[in-house]
């Protein structure tokens, strides 16, 4: 027999030793799963460290810890039961995974780690596990950079509602794709400018304060929107009244370092005041919920045996481990193909000569390629800009489709991108899916059309692009990418530099696709 006391200690200790062995196999299954991933996760750490949109990275991790120690009492309820079908998730997920490697798609393969950590912690641990870290679980997707997706979007959008502020107030704007002249001078929608940073900084914050100040879901719901909303709607004032400050101020204020400042005060101040009323509505201090198993105490953790726990870790494990196996393999075969790519102008065809004086001092921002040629020709009056750029056994700074990849960086000194779309263009007997950009200098116009060649197939979507490349590689039939571009000048209208680029295409792409075929060793 025990004293009360005895019994009151010994059903105490009980309880602590459940709650650290849930919390424990919680924290073990993270781990399992992050170091088989782990180049994965230092690509990630890698983003954390040198970009500032994503420094909040390295707090998502410690926060998931904390908010699985702080249910640990509930955790410590539920019993034990591998949930078997959990290992098809794992399979496909590491798949999904497998294929974003082979097609060098970094944010995929990031966002699939995380998302074999919830199918694992099911798989080993039960579905309730897995349910009732739902949250935590979710609130580790923060840790991968992603958004930048959004930027060319969200600037466009901004663009668009400050010009249309401008007007509506009154100040004449002529507008160029982002750049705009206003009668005091000249703005342009950058990166920065894009609110990207705001919206991430808020959605963030906004879960976490969500989860911890509501119980309802709608409201948590509600506010997690008002978290997204609010910083778009703010990014655009904030872009409006600061033009209109250097407008009404000569260009004395909201310019350079000022610029920044004013933004973040604006947003800091907008961030405070939802808050302020989101916490008007706050649940944290009505009691919790009344959790029926709660006081239930059982010295052993109940449901599946510890042998069926840990067949479903090994399981897991294996199944998790067997796509980074396969995707080494695919690498070591790729980094033992050491053979020297050398690209040659393609040969004059259809009335084209290469020529030795170049049309353009422009170059598409395009790095990374094995080799490359940007050469003029000529046919008659006609001039077209070709560059073509050859990709094999890709890697990041090594990759033919990237957003660094473009025609025109940001802040360039002389050139701009003053608008992009993409279409199909009738080249020959053949539709040829292009992305048609213009650039401007002061001095020239260029008109720009280019695409891919991934798998023997012309793609401009670079998902459909990466997809080709992932299926090839992963059938071992190499990643080779080829960028094909073509530029030619106008004056007024760019139909007649359109007509010339058509025709070059239909003369020169046998030629193009031969040199092309060399390089490679075809």
């Amino acid at each position: 027999m025990h004293s009360e006391p005895q019994l009151e200690l010994k059903i105490a200790q009980a309880a602590t030793q459940r709650h650290w062995r849930a919390f424990g196999l919680v924290m073990l299954v993270l781990v399992a799963v992050l170091a088989v991933f782990w180049p994965t996760l230092r690509a990630m750490a890698e983003i954390w460290n040198r970009s500032e949109t994503f420094t909040h990275g390295w707090l998502v991790i410690p926060a998931f810890v904390w908010f699985a120690w702080e249910r640990r009492q509930r955790l410590a309820t539920i019993p034990l039961r591998p949930f078997w079908p959990g290992l098809i998730a794992v399979g496909l997920i590491g798949f999904g995974w497998l294929v974003a490697n082979a097609a060098s798609v970094a944010v995929v393969e990031q966002l699939a780690m995380i998302a074999m950590v919830a199918a694992s912690l099911a798989a080993v641990l039960g579905w309730r596990f897995a349910w009732e870290l739902a949250f935590p679980l979710a609130f580790l997707f923060f840790a991968v950079p992603m958004g930048e997706a959004l930027i060319p979007p969200m600037m466009e959008m901004t663009a668009d509602v400050t010009i249309a502020a401008l007007r509506l107030t009154g100040v004449p704007v002529h507008r160029e794709g982002l750049f705009f002249v206003i009668p005091t001078g000249s703005w342009s929608v950058v990166e920065g400018c894009s609110g990207l940073r705001y919206l991430i900084a808020s959605v963030t914050v906004g879960c976490v304060f969500a989860y911890l100040y509501y119980r309802s879901i709608w409201r948590r719901l509600a506010f997690i929107a008002a978290s997204i909303a609010v910083p778009i709607v703010a990014n655009w004032a904030r872009a409006y009244i600061i033009v209109m400050l250097g407008h009404l101020s000569n260009n004395r204020i909201a310019a350079g370092v000022d610029h920044l400042i004013y933004g973040w005060v604006f947003f800091g101040l907008v961030m405070l005041l939802l808050f302020w009323i989101g916490a008007r509505w706050r649940e944290d201090d009505e009691p919790a919920p009344v959790d029926p198993g709660a006081g239930t105490v059982n010295v052993a953790l109940p449901g599946a045996s510890v042998a069926s726990v840990a067949a479903a870790a090994v399981a897991t494990l294996l199944v998790a481990a067997a796509l980074p196996a396969w995707a080494a393999y695919l690498q070591h075969q790729a980094d033992a193909d050491t053979r020297v790519i050398a690209l040659s102008p393609p040969a004059d065809a259809g009335g084209w000569q290469l020529q030795t004086e170049q049309v353009t001092r422009w170059r598409p921002r395009y790095g990374g390629a094995k080799a490359s040629v940007f050469e003029t020709y000529a046919r008659g009056e006609q001039r077209v800009a070709l560059y073509v750029g050859v990709y094999r056994n890709q890697k990041p700074g090594e990759e033919l489709i990237t957003s660094t990849n473009i025609m025109v960086p940001q802040k360039h000194p002389v050139w701009r991108n003053v608008g992009e779309s993409t279409r199909r263009e009738t080249v020959g007997n053949a539709a040829l899916p292009i992305k048609r950009t213009l650039v401007r200098s002061p001095d020239q116009r260029l008109v720009v059309w280019d695409w891919f060649v991934v798998a023997g197939e012309d793609v401009v979507n670079p998902y459909l692009a990466k997809l080709l490349q992932a299926r090839a590689q992963i059938l071992g039939r190499g990643d080779d990418g080829v960028a094909i571009i073509v530029a030619a000048p106008y004056d007024e209208s760019p139909e007649a530099a359109e007509q010339s680029l058509r025709e070059f295409i239909a003369a020169m792409r046998g030629s193009i696709d031969a040199a092309v075929a060399k390089a490679f060793g075809q």
